[in-house]
């Protein structure tokens, strides 16, 4: 069974990413990050999913913190309410992390080469997102040149495949198609500020992307909010 490494960070997309992996017969090795980021709880949340799922391996890396200052998501001031603006329109949101998909990617690129896949699949997505550069077709396409020149599999004929299933999909149909191959989404976390006991805020550009999603799909959203905001942020 050929093997394939997918970056998981325990929310909506990389789940039903990771899902659609092991759909498709591969034998996943799921990757997830900790980098300084202030919604830890989706590290607890990508456990979960991968031991939920079987997979393969699942690793976590430690990137020192410093990477990525700046961000509202690593401590650089507060996470913007979404509903301030429509998600994905105007300026890029302060919870962009510096080429964070960027090195993400290349880190799964040695993961794949060291293991052996020529497979690596990540949950961006062009059309339901916050307007960041690292979740365009462009990027992904851009990234994929870089793999075929920079590791020696692809010089010795194998090279390695970028896959971004979720490209060209809305959060409806993402949640549709997670739900068919049997993602439990009540054990996902995609909010970018939690209280202290983890429950999603209903407010910020993640957990209104979520919820709008899931109204969309005419499914509930199994998670729990906090102060039942989630009502609030469904309202255009």
């Amino acid at each position: 069974m050929a093997r394939a490494v997918v970056l998981l960070s325990g929310g909506l997309d990389s789940s039903t990413v990771l899902y659609i992996a092991m759909d498709l017969g591969f034998k996943v090795h799921a990757l997830s990050f900790r980098y300084g980021q202030k919604h830890t709880h989706e590290l607890r949340a990508a456990s979960m999913v991968a031991e939920r799922a079987g997979v393969e391996e699942h690793l976590t890396a430690f990137l020192d913190p410093r990477l990525f200052r700046g961000s509202s998501l690593t401590g650089g001031g507060e996470v913007p309410d979404g509903r301030e603006s429509p998600v994905g329109s105007g300026p890029i949101p302060s919870t962009y992390v510096p080429a964070r998909n960027t090195v993400f990617l290349a880190m799964a690129l040695a993961y794949a080469e060291t293991i052996g896949s020529r497979d690596v699949f990540i949950g961006v997505n062009a059309l339901d997102y916050s307007g960041y550069p690292d979740c365009r077709p462009e990027f992904i396409e851009a990234f994929q040149h870089m793999a075929d020149l920079a590791t020696r599999s692809a010089v010795e004929g194998g090279p390695i495949r970028i896959h971004a299933p979720l490209l060209s999909m809305t959060k409806a149909e993402i949640i549709s198609r997670g739900l068919e191959l049997g993602v439990d989404y009540s054990i996902t976390h995609s909010c970018y500020s939690p209280d202290e006991a983890g429950r999603p805020c209903g407010m910020c550009d993640a957990c209104v992307l979520r919820l709008r999603g899931f109204r969309e799909a005419e499914v509930d959203d199994p998670a729990s909010y906090s102060r039942g905001r989630s009502r609030d942020a469904l309202q255009d």
